[in-house]
C-alpha cells in the first residue's frame, strides 16, 4: 500500500505535507550493486604438500641436541635390559673367581645372555640403510614430481590461459551463482587435478586477495577487473595420474619468483609460511 502524502492536522481542516524521510545511503549502494557487478571474482587454491622427512640441522641444534643427549643420560636409570646386563656380568664374574661351574643346571636349555641380543641389534643395525634425502628427482630437477624436496613444503602451480597470455597461478577459476568462495576454490583444484585427488581445507574464509585491473582496451564500467580470493589446503593423497604434467608444477615457496609475477608473488607470500 502506498504511503499517503498529506496528514490532516487540527480542527480547521488544514493540510500538512508529510515529513520525508532521509534516504539510508547503503540502500542506494545495494541497488547499484545488485544491478550490476564490475569486478570478476575467483576463488583459488593454495595446495601444500606438507614436508614428508624433518630439516637437516643446523650446527648449533646439532651441538644443542649432543648437549641434551648428555645430561639426559647422565640423569637417567637403568633399563630392564641394562640391568639384566649387569647381573649376568655379575655371574660370570663370580663364577670366574669360585670356579663352579653350574652348567649342569640348564642342561638342554638355550641361554640367551644379554650381551648376545646387544651383538644381534648391532649386526641389524649395520644392515640398515637410510633411504636417500636427495632423490632422483632432486638430480633431475623435476619440478612436476612430488618426490623432491622431501623436507620442504612443495605448492602446486598450473599454467592458465589469462586474456592472450599463459601464466603460471595457483589453480584458480570464476565464481558461479550459488557457490560459496571455498566451494569455487576447491572446484579449481578439481578441474586441474581431478576429483579423486584428496585435500583438507583449511577454514571458510579466504587467507587473502589479490585484486587487478583489465587493460584499458577491454575494460568498461561493467568489467573493471577481478578480485581473485585464496584458499590454503593440504594434499593428502599423491596420485595425480589425470593431471598433465605439462600444465602444473611442485615448487617450494623459494621458487615462486621463477614463475609468478611479483605483485601476484607479494599477495601469495603474505599468507604462505615455509617453517
Amino acid at each position: 500500500m502506498a504511503a499517503p502524502s498529506a496528514v490532516h492536522c487540527g480542527s480547521h481542516g488544514g493540510v500538512m505535507a508529510a515529513p520525508r524521510q532521509r534516504a539510508a545511503p547503503w540502500g542506494r549502494w545495494f541497488c547499484t550493486a545488485a544491478a550490476s557487478r564490475p569486478w570478476r571474482l575467483f576463488g583459488a587454491m593454495c595446495l601444500l604438500r606438507r614436508p614428508r622427512i624433518s630439516q637437516p640441522l643446523v650446527k648449533e641444534e646439532e651441538e644443542m641436541a649432543a648437549l641434551m643427549g648428555q645430561i639426559e643420560l647422565e640423569k637417567s636409570h637403568y633399563s630392564d635390559h641394562e640391568v639384566r646386563k649387569l647381573e649376568e656380568e655379575e655371574q660370570l664374574r663370580r663364577r670366574k673367581e669360585s670356579m663352579h661351574d653350574d652348567d649342569d643346571e640348564a642342561v638342554g636349555k638355550t641361554v640367551i645372555m644379554a650381551q648376545d641380543l646387544e651383538d644381534k641389534w648391532e649386526q641389524k643395525l649395520l644392515q640398515f640403510k637410510a633411504a636417500p634425502r636427495v632423490t632422483d628427482a632432486d638430480k633431475k630437477n623435476d619440478r612436476t614430481s612430488l618426490n623432491r624436496r622431501l623436507d620442504s613444503n612443495l605448492l602446486l602451480l598450473v599454467k592458465q590461459k589469462i586474456g592472450n597470455q599463459e601464466l603460471w597461478l595457483l589453480p584458480q577459476v570464476e565464481w558461479q551463482p550459488g557457490e560459496t568462495l571455498r566451494s569455487t576454490a576447491e572446484r579449481a583444484m578439481a578441474t586441474f587435478l581431478g576429483d579423486h585427488v584428496q585435500a583438507k581445507t583449511l577454514g571458510n574464509a579466504p587467507y587473502g586477495i589479490y585484486k587487478y585491473k583489465f587493460p584499458r582496451a577491454i575494460r568498461t564500467e561493467d568489467n573493471v577487473g577481478a578480485k581473485v580470493f585464496f584458499f590454503k589446503a593440504f594434499l593428502q593423497s599423491s596420485d595425480l595420474s589425470q593431471a598433465d604434467p605439462k600444465d602444473y608444477l611442485w615448487v617450494t615457496k623459494d621458487e615462486l619468483g621463477d614463475y609468478l609475477k611479483p605483485e601476484y608473488l607479494k599477495k601469495v607470500n603474505r599468507f604462505l609460511l615455509d617453517l
